[in-house]
């Protein structure tokens, strides 16, 4: 998938991209965690995600690669420690790829 500029177009989702976003999504607790992620304006760090859910933190790492394999989250790790951002675009191009159904 192409990474658009801040300015740039909406990217297209491959067949493949869409099902990985549509199983990432399906998940209830993989919303809750990308709806917390999309309420801040920069990125999030793993140490404000982690309180807000009772998981243990393999099954918050296994949810948070889930959601960036789909490619809705993009990470940043500085030193031990990762920080999310929500990919509005690639989330945009899903739900326009999904009105077109």
């Amino acid at each position: 998938m192409a990474t658009p500029t801040a300015t740039g177009p909406t990217p297209t989702l491959t067949d493949e991209q869409f099902r990985l976003i549509s199983r990432a999504l399906a998940d209830p607790t993989r919303h809750e965690i990308l709806n917390t992620i999309g309420q801040c304006p920069g990125s999030t760090p793993c140490s404000t995600i982690r309180p807000e859910f009772p998981l243990s933190a393999a099954t918050l790492s296994h949810h948070m690669k889930e959601l960036e394999t789909a490619g809705l989250v993009d990470s940043r790790k500085e030193g031990k420690f990762v920080s999310y951002t929500l990919r509005r675009d690639t989330l945009q191009a899903y739900i326009q790829r999904l009105a077109q159904i």
